[in-house]
């Protein structure tokens, strides 16, 4: 999944960066209120993370843009205020969650992790597709029970196709939620890891679910036998 992140402390953006890279998330970031909103105005993201006290325009500033546009992508507010009526402001403002300086971040990502599952209407971290399974916490993805081992991009790809599953994704809807700004690869990318994939996850299975849609794309899906 593609995150962007809206935090003018570099040091503070470059670790949170590292970390959900990590973590196997496409990540963009920026570090101030107006970058962030003209990124949004062209880029689609599973969730954003948006510090309050920004220059050029506050997180305040980038959520109500956000949500006049209409968009309901979820956004976790970063902040060093820790008063009741901030966090009160900023949850009616809009915000999915909130988390107060310093924080932990595997709680971070835990917050995350509870924001875009929700918002694929999902309740539980393990994702599941017939014998397939895949944990979003420990990222670990097995098969007919066994373990199958992933790359962070693999992982990522797997993630996506199964918050997804049932619905047919475009190559490039695919690349725009796996792969940020600074990829400078082939443009068969997504071809490749799906080829990656089938192999690892389908490979030695009679049942496929990995499926290509001729000109329009992939699914991940059980074929009714």
């Amino acid at each position: 999944m593609r995150i962007l992140i809206a935090e003018d402390e570099h040091d503070l953006n470059d670790i949170i960066t590292q970390k959900l890279i990590a973590d196997g998330y496409s990540v963009d970031s920026c570090y101030d209120g107006q970058e962030a909103m003209d990124i949004l105005s062209y880029t689609e993201y599973d969730a954003v993370i948006l510090d309050i006290m920004m220059p050029k325009a506050d997180g305040y500033a980038v959520l109500r843009y956000l949500r006049n546009a209409g968009n309901t992508t979820p956004v976790l507010f970063l902040t060093a205020r820790d008063a009741v009526s901030e966090r009160v402001k900023g949850l009616d403002s809009g915000a999915n969650d909130y988390l107060i300086k310093p924080f932990s971040l595997e709680e971070l990502c835990a917050r995350l992790r509870v924001m875009t599952r929700t918002s694929f209407g999902i309740v539980s971290n393990v994702l599941k597709i017939a014998d397939l399974s895949l944990d979003c916490s420990s990222h670990i993805a097995q098969r007919d029970g066994k373990e199958i081992p992933l790359s962070a991009k693999e992982y990522a790809l797997l993630e996506y196709l199964m918050h997804n599953k049932g619905i047919v994704l475009s190559r490039e809807k695919i690349e725009n939620h796996i792969w940020n700004f600074d990829y400078e690869g082939g443009t068969n990318v997504v071809d490749v890891y799906i080829s990656y994939l089938r192999k690892k996850i389908d490979d030695g299975h009679e049942v496929k679910l990995i499926h290509t849609v001729r000109g329009k794309g992939y699914v991940l899906r059980e074929e009714n036998k």
